[in-house]
């Protein structure tokens, strides 16, 4: 195959429940930049939690356009996220807050889609770069990354002294709502 994995857009693929592993790991035999999110693995005393995807039913791939027919004939994949029978791809600053979120070891977990609610970006620590809707404040900080496509949103505790508020973001959410 002469496809470049690090070309292309970010796709959001569903995929039957319980089989987003095996049709991660079919994507990266075929060549493809997967990106399966996970939570934080847990144990406890008796044995060990394996972790749970943190969009159960969907996964990510990197893809070129037109390039869609050996993606969607992935066991388990059941189609390409999108609108009418357009893929719509999902924007890389969506992408790489979740990569930054499931990389850091922070506990992250699914959470519902928030549309409003006060934008901020962080700045410090290991999610610096990362854009999302702060939650609450004080000591238990939560900050709320989405993914628009899925309209799915993860939640992560955060330092409060890490965040700073994104106004330009905040601007343009004031000017759509009028």
């Amino acid at each position: 195959m002469n496809y470049d994995p690090c070309t292309g857009h970010w796709f959001a693929l569903q995929i039957r429940p319980g089989r987003e592993q095996v049709s991660a790991a079919a994507l990266r035999y075929k060549g493809y930049q997967e990106f399966l999110p996970l939570e934080t693995p847990r144990s406890t005393r008796r044995r060990k939690v394996n972790p749970a995807p943190l969009f159960p039913g969907y996964l990510f791939c990197r893809a070129g356009d037109g390039v869609f027919g050996p993606l969607v004939t992935t066991p388990g994949v059941i189609r390409i996220v999108g609108f009418g029978n357009r893929p719509e791809p999902i924007p890389n600053q969506e992408i790489e807050s979740i990569r930054r979120i499931s990389e850091s070891g922070l506990a992250g977990a699914p959470h519902p889609y928030l549309e409003v609610g006060k934008r901020v970006r962080i700045t410090e620590g290991p999610l610096a770069g990362t854009e999302g809707i702060l939650l609450s404040h004080g000591r238990n900080a939560q900050l709320v990354v989405s993914v628009t496509l899925l309209r799915r949103s993860v939640t992560v505790s955060v330092d409060e002294a890490w965040v700073s508020p994104d106004e330009n973001r905040n601007v343009q959410l004031r000017a759509m709502a009028s």
